[in-house]
């Protein structure tokens, strides 16, 4: 198996890169592979240039961009580690995903850009298992009360991956762990994130849909 996790946070030895060395431990035991695209370290541009409008209107794929494309069609698992940052995920991540996820590879309307709000939607990624972890510095109180939590499953799980056709996702919050202070929490975090490596590296793990999810009341 292989796994492409891709990663947003400016220091490699600072408690988001423990999660993610976490979240591996089960797929290095089982001599799984990992490509680790972390999005700092790689300098990563976000920023939706006129070559990426000019791609999303048809023009040609901007340099870079195919080779992301060819990272992601190469794993057989996707996961996303991230600080959450104002409810999301940061900026970086969000730019990778606004520049990588480009029509005519991750959906099409139609037969192209010519059919761009006259034909229905066809999403063209495959259904790759998909992961998210969040970790947050508020407490799993505060994104309940708020709405935070859905609000994300909203924007993330279903807007972004299930429009493109990946429907097998799965959310997952390690709630407040900001400061040394809260030290129970982080080891309780990490411990949270090797269990959820287990669970997604599982052969027989549960297969979701994300919409369906997210549609059904209580879930």
């Amino acid at each position: 198996m292989h796994l492409l996790t891709v990663f947003a946070h400016p220091f490699a030895n600072r408690y988001p890169s423990a999660i993610m060395d976490a979240f591996h431990e089960p797929f290095r035991r089982e001599a799984h592979t990992i490509d680790v695209l972390d999005l700092h370290r790689e300098e990563f541009d976000p920023r939706f240039s006129e070559a990426d409008h000019a791609h999303f209107w048809g023009g040609p794929i901007p340099p870079g961009i195919a080779q992301m494309h060819a990272r992601v069609e190469a794993a057989d698992r996707l996961a996303l580690v991230f600080p959450v940052y104002w409810w999301s995920m940061p900026a970086l991540m969000k730019g990778w995903i606004e520049r990588v996820f480009t029509g005519g590879w991750a959906y099409q309307y139609g037969e192209g850009v010519a059919d761009r709000g006259r034909k229905p939607l066809d999403a063209l990624l495959r259904n790759i298992p998909t992961t998210l972890i969040g970790i947050g510095g508020s407490k799993e109180r505060t994104y309940d009360k708020y709405g935070y939590r859905d609000a994300m499953r909203t924007q993330i799980d279903v807007g972004i991956f299930a429009y493109c056709g990946v429907t097998d996702v799965e959310s997952h919050l390690i709630f407040d762990v900001e400061g040394d202070g809260n030290g129970l929490q982080r080891g309780a975090g990490l411990e949270t994130a090797r269990a959820i490596g287990e669970a997604f590296v599982a052969p027989d793990r549960t297969v979701r849909h994300a919409k369906d999810d997210h549609l059904l009341p209580g879930t």
